[in-house]
């Protein structure tokens, strides 16, 4: 007999206004949030029964990453991407931002460049001067297609002349944060290509590589050959698939041996412990979440569909991206002259809080909106950010 799969319900409307929740608390009780990326949703029953099933052992210390934790890992590269990835290239990290940090100290030598494509997650702009190094930006090319959707494609010529002998780094994001592009294959491959005839190391943030919708593929860009693999080290975590940020476990994929070396011994010296927690629940969530996220990408691509016609129809003086991946929108508000700035417009009239653009290196005059969250509460927010326009 077949067995019957369980159907989530993401409409329903959950509380999430925990004391301890940045997303609900940063601001105002009147305030709803839309900014940081954070699901408005439980996350998969089968890693809140193991997170149960762990604390009801009574015991919580120092953790062990436990020996079959890493084939897991393995195992999720081969079957999604037929990326043949070893065990002991798995490396654990208690978050991306740390990772991001940690490539910055690592690679290159004190005064040499680090790159980044903007707009870009912001920790891609803080890392490299906190690092000693010197923070090298190259726009992506924003154009206007003739629906009226924003589409964000890198501009290889303006990256080729960035690469000075003193770039060390590329710092790459794909799924893209915030224009949720997935870049292609090719894309992928002339941006590497471009690294490796300059030396250029390439720190590839793939966090987002699960939550990408029909009609893309993500291409891991270490998968791409094994002498691109020799020169990239690449971040994953469940943290956004899963809305579990809060239990700090990430991952680097390292195949180069002496890199690996360095960032392990970086890691220990560093004496940032994993949380315990966060290594069952990637497990979890690796082993045992496969259905919660099929349903959520149907879910979160409905989402960013009616968000698409609500603005073409609703807003037509602002557009916006068609995010490929990630659950992330980006709006451009320039056509309406906000003032002081898209996002504190939003914020004051329309009590929404939306990502700040200018954190992104994009000026003053776009939002990121997370539209991970029950339709109900999409269209909640979306409301008010029209009455805000329309009563200017």
């Amino acid at each position: 007999m077949e067995k019957l799969l369980k159907t989530y319900d993401f409409d329903k409307l959950v509380e999430v206004r925990t004391p301890d929740s940045v997303k609900w608390n940063l601001y105002g009780k009147d305030v709803l949030p839309m900014w940081v990326a954070d699901m408005d949703f439980p996350t998969a029953e089968p890693i809140i029964q193991a997170l149960h099933d762990r604390i009801d052992q009574g015991i919580l210390g120092y953790p062990l990453i436990a020996p079959e934790l890493p084939q897991i890992i393995c195992d999720r590269m081969k079957r999604l991407y037929d990326w043949d990835v070893q065990a002991e290239d798995v490396v654990f990290l208690p978050g991306l931002e740390f990772g991001l940090n940690l490539a910055c100290r690592l690679v290159g030598n004190a005064g040499d460049s680090v790159l980044v494509q903007t707009p870009i997650y912001p920790p891609f702009l803080a890392a490299p001067p906190s690092a000693g190094k010197f923070l090298q930006k190259v726009d992506l090319v924003c154009t206007e297609q003739a629906d009226g959707v924003l589409h964000y494609t890198i501009d290889y010529e303006a990256l080729e002349a960035a690469m000075s002998s003193q770039a060390a780094l590329l710092l790459f994001c794909n799924p893209h944060n915030p224009s949720g592009r997935v870049f292609t294959r090719d894309e992928i491959a002339q941006v590497a290509e471009i690294c490796l005839r300059h030396h250029v190391l390439i720190c590839a943030d793939e966090i987002h590589s699960d939550l990408v919708y029909e009609g893309h593929i993500h291409t891991p860009l270490a998968s791409l050959s094994e002498e691109i693999s020799q020169s990239t080290l690449t971040f994953l975590a469940p943290s956004k698939t899963y809305n579990i940020a809060g239990l700090r476990c990430s991952i680097a994929i390292i195949q180069n041996h002496d890199l690996r070396k360095k960032f392990e011994e970086a890691i220990a010296y560093s004496h940032a412990p994993l949380n315990v927690l966060g290594l069952v629940a990637t497990a979890a969530a690796y082993q045992l979440g496969d259905e919660w996220l099929s349903q959520l990408r149907v879910y979160l691509q409905q989402n960013r569909d009616y968000l698409l016609t609500y603005v073409s129809q609703n807003l037509p003086e602002m557009k916006m991206t068609n995010p490929e991946g990630t659950y992330l929108a980006w709006l451009d508000c320039r056509a309406l002259n906000l003032t002081p700035s898209a996002y504190k417009f939003f914020l004051t009239n329309a009590h929404v809080a939306l990502g700040n653009s200018s954190l992104f290196g994009a000026g003053d005059d776009f939002v990121r909106l997370n539209f991970a969250c029950p339709r109900s509460r999409l269209t909640e927010g979306l409301d008010k950010l029209r009455e805000a326009v329309e009563s200017r």
